[in-house]
């Protein structure tokens, strides 16, 4: 199982349009992140997760072929702007996106032209599937488990995703509940871990610190974890891997992890 990162950044990205800060100045690729979107691949199984705003210049980076299912985690339109610009896989046949209840609705309602019964001619072919969570499903040789998180008070759909290794991938989440803490755990801890850190100090009302990622990959007993949804205040790439334990580090876009 390959994992590539698309994009590791908040809804505004780094850099932030009019900062001067030096993270936003900065001339290392590394710290030039679009908004928050990965690939989970085998040999014979592509899946994407979430589609904001840069999944067309994400997708340009990558080799063209069949998109087999998308798995949104929420309606925010850092993670589901780009939508659209699925069109060019629909010649491979329908899109199988995946999506809770709330996430299903807000997409029949923003982009309503992709479920009419009758499609104008270029619209993207999607098939939209409701999921329940902690309901398992299949994609090919891959287990999917949805679980949630809580994005304040918005929930928020992640990820445990089973084949030869076990991936868990959790956005924008505060808090999580019991419950949910035992999808990822049972009947083994995850082997890679993504989860959000928005940056070091401070507080947020509705995501993780970095402090919170690593007690929650401690309490998972994640061997390796990769920080994700980050924003221009973590610092530039090498400072803030830097501070971090060595095994969890800050992801970046581009970034390739072979499981």
């Amino acid at each position: 199982m390959k994992l590539t990162f698309l994009g590791t950044g908040t809804s505004v990205g780094v850099p932030v349009i009019g900062c001067t800060c030096d993270t936003c100045r900065s001339n290392d690729p590394h710290d030039r992140r679009l908004r928050c979107s990965a690939l989970v691949e085998t040999d014979t199984t592509r899946i994407l997760i979430d589609t904001g705003p840069d999944f067309r210049e994400q997708m340009l980076t990558q080799p063209f072929r069949k998109i087999d299912a998308v798995l949104l985690t929420h309606i925010h339109y850092d993670h589901v702007g780009g939508i659209d610009d699925l069109r060019p896989f629909c010649q491979f046949g329908e899109v199988n996106v995946y999506a809770d209840g709330l996430t299903a609705n807000g997409l029949m309602a923003t982009v309503p032209y992709c479920f009419a019964e009758h499609r104008y001619p270029g619209a993207p072919a999607i098939r939209l599937h409701r999921l329940t969570p902690h309901r398992p499903f299949r994609i090919n040789e891959l287990e999917i488990i949805p679980f949630t998180v809580w994005h304040g008070k918005m929930p928020i759909t992640a990820y445990r995703i089973q084949g030869s290794s076990t991936l868990v991938y959790i956005t924008d989440m505060k808090t999580i509940d019991d419950e949910d803490v035992d999808v990822i755990t049972t009947p083994h801890s995850p082997d890679l871990l993504v989860v959000n850190a928005l940056r070091f100090d401070g507080a947020h009302h509705s995501h993780q610190l970095v402090d919170d990622a690593i007690d929650f990959a401690r309490h998972v007993k994640a061997p390796q974890t990769y920080l994700i949804h980050s924003c221009h205040d973590i610092g530039r790439h090498d400072e803030a891997n830097a501070k971090l334990p060595p095994d969890i580090r800050l992801a970046y876009d581009g970034q390739v992890v072979e499981l």
